[in-house]
């Protein structure tokens, strides 16, 4: 038997003058009566074939030979990271916290490979800096997909949006692709971006590989699975700043804890007649289509709404945030929130810059700018500066409100983990409302 594999947008086209083994993903297409599979099988079909014996005639990849190095001397730990990725046939996820140098690790596969290589990102910061740290690491043109160009390279950046867009004639242009943040590859739409490319060599980046809907077993199928990872605490002291979490219990006002109450009861009201549990995302998504033709469940989903915005913008954490700002007076710090409006409220207040979804990019820039330069000596934001945004130090994270998540908990920690130049200490406070749901949830996720 002889077998032929091209690739033809976004697949692996599968030609034999006898019948095939059964091979990984390998369907028949009943438009053209080819045998095909989705671009990302391509490694596996080929292994497949190269054990059982049969003869193949590969033009899925002809790729030129890059010559890099790096001026990078990997930590210990970074090298194991890279070792345990090779042991793996160069696919799978490492997780490692923010700081500790996931790029690095990246340009050290990129040279020890030495093939094209397409890195994704999920916002246009991270567009700019990978752009930036690549083209001062390497002697060669960096090509860019995203905030406005189009331009490949054998080196080439893209955003999540433009790969999506891309992916199916590019497809087979890189032998390495490398997706940072790649918990983002669990969304409906991005996952297409990891099944059109045929690269064999895939690398993603992490803090946080674990998705609440699950969706990371996806991610370990297109991508590979998780091949090793460290939490803040291995690298805490040595490679990141020591820190401390100091968790604040603030009472709601009287007014505030009548109404909380009152909503509570509603939910959990619908909750018991209707049998819903709410133990998980799927939960909610199910009272959300509920809303939609049963007023009380769309009065039990706006009751939670409501009861989850007085215990996360109560009246005692802000006057608890003025105790921190005027005891870090000295210090960087940076006030996440979950609301713009709030951020507005205590930007106006404590006349802190602030960073939100409707801050323009050259704004975030400047303000950032100003923040590392110490012109600024605090900002607070409204999630955007979670993840996919270069951050300057900060020693000082005040965390007013969230989603509760262990996911965004690690990214707001890693924004003031980065070693300080004195060897000092990071503080992360996290503002909880007593006796509430968002109190029961830092309890548990501690």
């Amino acid at each position: 038997m002889a077998v032929t594999l091209r690739y033809e947008d976004g697949t692996i086209r599968v030609d034999a003058d006898e019948p095939l083994p059964p091979l990984p993903g390998v369907e028949t297409d009943p438009r053209s009566g080819t045998a095909r599979a989705p671009g990302f099988r391509y490694a596996e079909i080929a292994k497949a074939l190269e054990v059982a014996g049969v003869e193949v005639d590969d033009r899925v990849l002809d790729l030129p030979s890059l010559s890099l190095s790096t001026a990078y001397d990997l930590r210990e730990y970074q090298e194991a990271a890279l070792d345990a990725w090779h042991e793996a046939d160069d696919r799978g996820v490492l997780e490692l916290p923010t700081g500790a140098g996931k790029t690095v690790v990246a340009i050290g596969a990129m040279v020890e490979l030495g093939v094209p290589t397409l890195v994704v990102v999920p916002t246009v910061d991270l567009l700019d800096q990978w752009q930036r740290e690549l083209e001062t690491e390497f002697d060669v043109p960096i090509g860019r997909f995203g905030g406005g160009e189009q331009r490949q390279e054998r080196i080439t950046v893209s955003t999540y949006d433009s790969a999506y867009l891309k992916a199916e004639d590019v497809g087979d242009d890189f032998g390495l692709v490398v997706f940072d943040e790649v918990h983002h590859l669990g969304g409906e739409g991005y996952r297409d971006v990891a099944r059109l490319l045929a690269a064999p060599a895939r690398l993603g980046l992490t803090a946080t590989f674990e998705r609440p809907d699950d969706a990371h077993e996806v991610v370990a199928d297109l991508v590979g699975p998780k091949v090793y990872d460290l939490a803040i605490d291995d690298l805490a002291g040595d490679h990141l700043a020591p820190y401390d979490i100091r968790r604040v219990e603030v009472e709601l006002t009287s007014a505030e804890r009548e109404r909380y109450e009152e909503q509570q009861e509603t939910f959990v009201s619908y909750l018991r007649e209707s049998g819903m549990t709410f133990t998980s995302g799927s939960d909610y998504q199910k009272l959300v289509k509920r809303s939609g033709s049963d007023p009380r469940a769309r009065e039990a989903l706006l009751a939670k709404q409501e009861a989850r915005e007085i215990m996360m913008n109560a009246d005692n954490k802000v006057a608890e945030l003025a105790s921190i700002l005027d005891r870090h007076a000295d210090d960087r710090v940076i006030v996440f929130t979950a609301h713009t409006d709030l951020v507005y409220r205590l930007s106006e207040r404590f006349l802190i810059p602030a960073i939100t979804s409707e801050t323009g990019a050259k704004e975030r820039r400047e303000i950032l700018r100003r923040f590392r330069d110490g012109t600024y000596s605090r900002v607070v934001s409204a999630n955007v500066l979670d993840e996919g945004v270069d951050v300057p130090d900060a020693n000082v994270a005040v965390l007013l409100s969230g989603s509760g998540s262990e996911r965004e908990f690690t990214q707001r920690l890693g924004r003031i983990l980065r070693p300080k130049d004195d060897g000092g200490r990071a503080t992360l406070y996290e503002l909880v409302s007593a006796e509430t749901a968002e109190e029961r949830v830092a309890s548990r996720r501690r």
